[in-house]
């Protein structure tokens, strides 16, 4: 008999594997239901642009796997990557998406990404027994401390591991996104 620790990790693993699918889905979804205006599409772009450079600065820092990953704003929160994507997400959705949706996608990317999150730091306690604890006590698992701000962008940023990660899919699939937005904008118009 499977106990709820059990289910809890399966939920994990299961949210790890569905994570990027789901988004392709969410994405088409949101594509074809969206209702942009210009305005909204501004402050939507605004806002998604936040998100892919704060994606980017993350992963201008990370050496998944090799260290544990402690500087730039891994020094703030430890899913700056997810904290990235949910500015995206926040943006998209405000530039054009019905409020039905908006609150479905919302829903999903926390049911998703908060089993994802969890899964990750008991992976990164795994392999880094020694670090990951002392880090995880002192650093928010989501929402930057934006406290130690200055001493995060003092880090550096290296370029060779933002394309190693491929990063750059990131801003390729939000100008996807907003173009085929801009497309049913001017359609509709």
């Amino acid at each position: 008999m499977r106990g709820p620790r059990d289910s809890a990790a399966g939920w994990r693993h299961r949210a790890q594997t569905l994570r990027v699918p789901l988004g392709f889905v969410a994405a088409a979804l949101f594509v074809l239901l969206a209702q942009p205006t210009p305005v909204s599409m501004a402050i939507g772009g605004s806002l998604s642009l936040v998100g892919l450079g704060w994606r980017a600065w993350a992963t201008g820092h990370l050496r998944k796997d090799e260290v544990l990953t402690v500087r730039g704003p891994y020094r703030l929160a430890r899913n700056p990557l997810y904290w990235g994507s949910a500015w995206m997400t926040t943006g998209c959705l405000t530039a054009g998406a019905p409020w039905p949706l908006a609150l479905l996608v919302a829903g999903l990317f926390v049911g998703i990404y908060w089993p994802v999150m969890q899964a990750e730091a008991a992976h990164l306690a795994r392999l880094f027994p020694d670090t990951y604890p002392a880090y995880a006590a002192r650093t928010p698992l989501f929402v930057p401390d934006l406290r130690r701000l200055a001493a995060a962008l003092g880090d550096g940023f290296d370029w060779r591991l933002y394309v190693r990660h491929r990063e750059y899919q990131a801003g390729l699939g939000l100008a996807t996104v907003f173009l085929l937005l801009g497309l049913k904008l001017w359609w509709a118009g």
